[in-house]
């Protein structure tokens, strides 16, 4: 009589059982996933890692049972042949991603981090300007809106005074006016340092 569990799920398995296929394969999806990474180089590990390769193999096993009868006598003559299919598979797959190795370079450490961020705001900020501006709109009257739509655009104290024919006194006073409103709104208070004198 089979006392081990493995010998009774192999001859379960022999006879197309899915059930004790998916069993086999949770006993030794362990050990196949150990022979893949003992071997998987660290610039390989972006392309693919050992799940992928023990989980191709299992599809191929489980289409020998069915279409080509294969069979095994014992459990370890059937762990030699997943060791063995499980390399098989491993070198194809490094074959597959080996020109692809040999054209990607790396970005150059030292100037890289500068050029990859972006000089415009993210979406989150432009949402919470907006929200802002709506807001500072709202807390000032009609007759001084632009003031702040020319503090907007960047425009200096001259150039507004200027244009508006307001004593540059009095457009910081506007703009002081509207940052102390917004200043009793807790939930605008950490933006208050857009406004600038």
């Amino acid at each position: 009589m089979n006392d081990d569990p493995l010998d009774s799920l192999l001859t379960q398995l022999c006879q197309g059982d899915d059930a004790a296929a998916e069993r086999v394969f949770v006993a030794y999806e362990p050990y196949l996933r150990k022979v893949v990474r003992r071997q998987l180089p660290a610039k390989l590990r972006s392309k693919f890692d050992s799940v992928d390769v023990v989980q191709s193999v299992w599809a191929d096993l489980l289409g020998g049972f069915r279409t080509s009868g294969w069979r095994f006598s014992d459990k370890e003559h059937l762990l030699a042949f997943l060791v063995k299919i499980t390399r098989n598979r491993f070198i194809d797959h490094i074959r597959h991603h080996r020109r692809a190795l040999e054209l990607e370079q790396g970005l150059p450490a030292d100037e890289s981090t500068g050029q990859l961020t972006s000089a415009e705001p993210r979406p989150s900020q432009l949402v919470q300007a907006d929200e802002l501006w709506q807001k500072m709109l709202a807390l000032c009257p009609p007759t001084h809106r632009d003031v702040l739509q020319f503090k907007r655009e960047g425009l200096s104290l001259a150039e507004i005074a200027e244009r508006t024919g307001l004593h540059m006194d009095s457009i910081r006073r506007i703009v002081r006016r509207v940052a102390l409103r917004l200043s009793f709104d807790p939930e605008l208070q950490n933006r208050l340092g857009c406004i600038e004198e």
